[in-house]
């Protein structure tokens, strides 16, 4: 494997834009040699090279390779590849902090691919995934917590979880990092500089002064693990699993939440065969809905599969539509899935309330004593604000959430924080029980080490492969 120093040296090229038709297919370079390799493929109308274009400028003209035959299509006795935007931007105001070069070519397979190859054939080197970004932290323009905030970006689901990641591109919780992790350099440095007198006594004031600075610490790293879990929700939100016996009209509230018709509906009992799973946004929060086969006594091996589903899939949720006719009286199968859920966090749907009501809400009290439960109609679409806002209120536990705070919504950024506070509970201790300021010192340290992985101050090969390796190619 090439060292961190050889890839950067390299210039890199990437299609950035996804395949297929559309009005227009980016390619974009970045390295030293981005510039010289745009004066060599590229004739502006002005017949100026790009190396003297102003930065940040477009500029029109054509794609163009050297051919030793003159072909139909030449123009300055070079064959046209495609008519083009390019843009010139130069380091250090870029993405990577290294000269840039996008080409705006017309979408299409075709197209796009002749314009990346002619750069690679011109010792452009095609790019990694994430490469583009990689660049831009390695080259320091942003923080490795900044980095992958660009990947959570991309795939946000909500507009609450976008605004939760652009405020972490922006720094925010890097922000709060550092002001951490700058105030436990200095207590090290302290206890460090106690170490090299080591005939002097530790008072009780300086003992004290670190103790209280270390639980100082310690209590603002916890104040930001406890954000995880609504972090986590906004980032990647929870399953949602629509159950009920057959032809309760699981189906049509699935679409309804949807907003938009997934599943096929009928009268025929037995419809939904295999679970359909759907992300819907409500109320900013990405649900992931999954509609069940209807559970009821099997009548065959493919319906036995697809109740089977309906029970895993069950097992695994963080949040229960029980769906209920209203026009019937409660069946056995409807009691058995209201024990099967009872003690779950469950809302209770009783459909079709456009009809006469038949089911009676004392015996679903008396199975769900606390159960949520709300009647809707989802022929009329009666009632289906009213859900999402139980849907939304069930998520948040009751409580306001803001997309706004800074937050923890990174498992990796979880575990470092978790291994800081570890740390800063061993150093706590070490002091409280005057052990010697070594140990105390080695436990800081740790914790400095643990939140500066969060950054980027301390990383390795392997961290940053596993990072960016998640991200598509050209970004």
């Amino acid at each position: 494997m090439r060292n961190v120093k050889n890839l950067n040296e390299d210039t890199i090229v990437a299609v950035s834009t996804p395949v297929g038709e559309g009005g227009i297919g980016i390619v974009r370079m970045s390295g030293r040699a981005a510039v010289k390799i745009a004066d060599r493929i590229f004739i502006s109308r002005d017949k100026k090279k790009p190396s003297k274009f102003k930065s940040h400028t477009i500029h029109y003209g054509y794609v163009i390779r050297s051919e030793k035959r003159k072909a139909k299509n030449a123009k300055h006795g070079k064959e046209i590849i495609d008519e083009v935007l390019l843009t010139v931007m130069k380091a250090p105001k870029t993405y990577t902090k290294e000269d840039v070069v996008e080409i705006n070519c017309h979408g299409g397979i075709v197209a796009v691919r002749k314009v990346f190859e002619i750069l690679v054939r011109n010792s452009a080197r095609p790019a990694s995934p994430g490469e583009f970004t990689r660049r831009a932290f390695l080259n320091g323009r942003i923080d490795l917590a900044q980095a992958e905030s660009v990947l959570d970006i991309i795939k946000s689901k909500t507009d609450a979880g976008l605004r939760a990641s652009l405020n972490q591109l922006e720094g925010d919780l890097s922000g709060e990092i550092r002001i951490v992790r700058e105030k436990i350099i200095k207590i090290c440095a302290d206890i460090e500089g106690s170490i090299d007198f080591p005939e002097e006594d530790i008072d009780a004031d300086t003992a004290g002064s670190w103790l209280r600075d270390v639980k100082g610490c310690k209590s603002n790293l916890e104040k930001l693990l406890n954000t995880y879990h609504d972090g986590a929700i906004l980032k990647e939100g929870i399953v949602a699993v629509i159950c009920g016996r057959p032809n309760v009209g699981k189906s049509s509230l699935l679409n309804l939440l949807l907003k938009k018709h997934r599943a096929i509906v009928t009268h025929i009992p037995g419809t939904t065969r295999d679970p359909i799973e759907e992300t819907a946004s409500i109320r900013g929060i990405p649900i992931r809905l999954v509609d069940t086969a209807g559970i009821r006594k099997e009548r065959n091996i493919v319906e036995k599969e697809g109740i089977k589903r309906s029970h895993l899939y069950l097992s695994r949720a963080d949040l229960i539509i029980c769906v209920l006719d209203g026009s019937e009286k409660l069946k056995k199968e409807d009691m058995e899935i209201l024990n099967k859920v009872n003690n779950r966090s469950t809302v209770i749907v009783i459909n079709k309330c456009d009809l006469r009501p038949k089911a009676r809400m004392e015996e679903i009290r008396k199975i769900m004593k606390n159960g949520d439960i709300l009647k809707v109609s989802c022929i009329d679409k009666i009632g289906i604000d009213k859900l999402e806002e139980r849907i939304y209120n069930k998520v948040w536990s009751g409580k306001v959430n803001s997309s706004n705070e800074v937050m923890v919504n990174n498992i990796r950024h979880k575990g470092a924080i978790e291994s800081a506070v570890e740390a800063l509970s061993k150093a706590e201790e070490a002091i409280t029980h005057n052990i010697s300021p070594e140990f105390v010192a080695s436990d800081i340290k740790r914790c400095a080490d643990s939140l500066g992985e969060i950054t980027g101050e301390i990383y390795t090969d392997d961290i940053l492969n596993a990072i960016f390796s998640r991200f598509c190619i050209g970004k």
